[in-house]
Formats: structure tokens, sequence, C-alpha cells
């Protein structure tokens, strides 16, 4: 078990990613704490159509400003860029809990929180994707990518559980100032790293640096196939299924007729599935073959339909956990093979990229799933996101074994089980 264990954690022996799992985890408690406030308030201010278009708000910056933030990760240094958009994150959490707590809060002021928020992350999301390898170095980097999706999915049930008593105990006024209190942990924890113990070349003056332009990391993506197929199933796939923050709210009122303490039993169900999804790729040392991202694309999508079709409350608890799992499993999968396939110098724009089809596509599909799920049903804008992705994942298993002449074949024994039979060499 021991030797298990520190396998598992083993970035955690280094002092810079330690320093930088502890803010985020910090933060992330917080931020979670805050989108379930948020989105409480908003149901409780409107309907779920307004709840839609905050989260369209939210990350239409990302849809807007991303690759831009991964030319500036490519030419500039990472950590200052992290002070930067920490430090915006951190007055726009503090003035939020303001208005919350005052009373005044109004429904545009969440549009207009939601918008700037935005624009903090769509600055902050691509530049610590890439640093990451900076932290632990390339040896390191797949076991650092899932302690940081354990770290998010720990966060992610900490947060909203904790978030639910909360807002149930005290309203959601404290909730947004224990959120503004927790975005300061980053800032301290970037400062505290030791430069000098940082995996990277060191940059040359700004005169003489490459442009790194956004262009060349566009044409750099459409020349790799192995790249773009993960990327394009995380884009149907998070637009279609990765709006639980919304569906599940609504879904939680409008279809149960329950408080947001169920609302936070719902997102921490999801959230231990993930958890465990993110602990199981964790001992991964090398780069994931595509046949695993698009068997995690295949269960996400099965899992997710089956929610949206559950027609029992005790059923949709159940089955959050093991469609979190395949969730973080897939994201965890793709992610790996898009960063242990680029090169360095194209790593702050092609995670850009990646950041752009992950959270870029809310702007599109969360007003529709929010219509959805108000003119239709909750569990209609779920298993409706599930059916697309279905379908997107069947179609990159069919010309993915087209285009490497591979077969598929089912064996019955001893257990049913797929198989791919790799085309023959020439002799």
């Amino acid at each position: 078990m021991r030797p298990q264990l520190s396998r598992t954690f083993q970035s955690l022996h280094v002092r810079n990613y330690r320093l930088f799992t502890t803010g985020q985890l910090i933060k992330l408690i917080g931020t979670w704490m805050m989108f379930v406030a948020q989105d409480w308030l908003v149901l409780r201010l409107s309907a779920p159509t307004a709840l839609g278009i905050v989260t369209a708000c939210q990350f239409t910056p990302v849809l807007l400003l991303t690759l831009f933030s991964g030319r500036l990760a490519d030419r500039y240094d990472k950590r200052a860029l992290l002070l930067i958009a920490n430090a915006f994150w951190v007055v726009l959490a503090a003035g939020m809990s303001l208005l919350a707590i005052s009373g005044l809060v109004q429904l545009w002021h969440v549009f207009v929180f939601a918008a700037l928020l935005g624009v903090a992350n769509a600055m902050e999301t691509p530049v610590r994707q890439s640093f990451v390898s900076e932290l632990v170095g390339t040896p390191l980097l797949p076991n650092a990518l899932a302690l940081n999706a354990a770290t998010f999915n720990s966060a992610r049930i900490l947060g909203p559980a904790v978030a639910g008593l909360a807002i149930a105990a005290f309203d959601v006024g404290p909730v947004f100032m224990i959120s503004a209190a927790s975005s300061i942990a980053p800032l301290v924890c970037v400062l505290r790293m030791r430069a000098t113990e940082l995996h990277r070349e060191t940059l040359p003056a700004g005169a003489v640096r490459q442009p790194a332009r956004v262009i060349d990391g566009l044409r750099y993506v459409a020349k790799r196939p192995d790249i773009m197929l993960p990327m394009a199933l995380m884009g149907v796939i998070a637009m279609g299924l990765f709006n639980f923050q919304l569906t599940l709210a609504a879904l939680a009122k409008t279809v149960f007729h329950t408080s947001a303490a169920t609302f936070g039993l719902f997102t921490t169900a999801l959230a231990v599935g993930a958890l465990c999804g993110a602990f199981a790729g964790s001992g991964r040392r090398g780069r994931p073959s595509v046949w695993l991202v698009i068997a995690g694309a295949l269960a996400t999508s099965v899992f997710g339909t089956l929610v949206g079709l559950a027609p029992a409350y005790w059923l949709v608890v159940a089955l959050l956990p093991p469609t979190g799992f395949c969730m973080v499993f897939f994201a965890q999968a793709a992610n790996q093979r898009v960063q242990l396939g680029v090169d360095p110098a194209f790593r702050g724009r092609v995670m850009a990229l990646w950041v752009l089809v992950f959270l870029g596509t809310n702007p599109v599909g969360a007003p529709l799933i929010g219509w959805t799920a108000e003119h239709v049903g909750a569990g209609a804008s779920i298993w409706m996101g599930g059916l697309l992705s279905m379908t997107a994942a069947v179609t990159a298993l069919v010309w993915q074994l087209r285009h490497s002449g591979a077969t598929l074949r089912l064996r019955m024994l001893p257990l049913p089980r797929f198989s791919v039979v790799p085309r023959p060499t020439d002799p």
C-alpha cells in the first residue's frame, strides 16, 4: 500500500507543485461554494433560462480571450501571469460578496459579475494548464495532471456540500464572503514558489522573443489528427453533458422540488465519482491511447443519458457517481493525450485551444440547455446532451477505425469485452 500511495502522490514531493496544489484546493473549494450560491440566487431571482444566460456570460470571455491568453503563456512568464489573473479574481469575489451581504444584489449584477469572472478565468486557465509542466517536468506530468483533476474534484465534493448547508443556515451572502477569502490562497502560494526550481528555459529579452502567433498554434493542431480528435470529442461532450452545474440545479428545483441542500447532494455525488476517476489515472506513466479516450467518451455519454432518463430521485443519486467517474476519466485521458503529444514551444497555445473547446462551448450550449430545461424539462436537457455526445463518440470511433485500418471485435468468453485488432503489417 505504501509504495502505491507514493506513486499516486509522487508529484507532491516537488515543493513548487505542492504549493500550487494547496493554493488551488483552497481557492476551488470557495469557488464551488460560490457557484452553488450564485446558481441558487439566480433561481431565486428568476427562472432556469436566466441561469443559462448567467452561464453563457461566464464562459463567453473564454470563447473570445482564451487563444490570446495562450499566446501570452508561450511568450511571457507564466508565474507572473498567474499572479495578475488571481489578483483580479480576488477583487471580483470581494465585490460580489459585498453586494450579496448588503442585500442590494440584482439579476443584472450577477450577469456582470459572471462576465468579469469569465475574463479572469479566460486569462488564468490556459496559463495554469501549461504551467504544470514547468512545476514538475515531463516525467511527472501525467501524475501531476491526474492530481490536478483530483484536487478539482475534491473541491467539488467539499464546496457544494458545505455551500448547501451554509445557504440553508445563513443565506447566500456569507458563502460569497468565504469564496472571496479563499481566493487569496493562490496568490500567497505562487509568491512562495522558488523560481530557480521551475523546469523551464530562461526567457530571452522581449525584443528577441518569438512572436508566438495564435495562427501558428492553430496550424500546428490542424496538422496533428492525434490532437484534433480528443479536442473535437471534448468540444461536443463539454457542450452537451458538462453543464451539470446548470442542469442539476434545475433538476433539483423544478423536477424533484427540493432545496439547495439536495442540489449540493447531487453535485457531491457527481464529484465523488469524479474524484475516483481522477485517481484511477494517477498511476499512468505514458501517453494514453486514442482507444482509451474514445472508450471514456462512450461511457460518459451512456451514463449521462441514463441520468437524464432516471425517473426517481434515488436513481439520479445512484447514477451520478459512475457518471462523474467516466467524465473525469475521459477528460483526464484526453488532456494527457494532448499535453504529452505537444511540442513545448506550442504548449501554451495548444492548451488555450483545449480550454476553448472545454469551456468555450458553454456560451452556445448553456442558453440552449437552460431553455430546454425550462420548456421541455430538466431531465430532457440532460439526456438530449447525452445522445449528442454518444453520436460524437461513435463517429470518432468509426473515423479512427477507418483511419488506422484496425477492426473492432467482440469476445464473449470468459467475459464479454470489445478489443481493437490493429491492421496487419506488410511482410
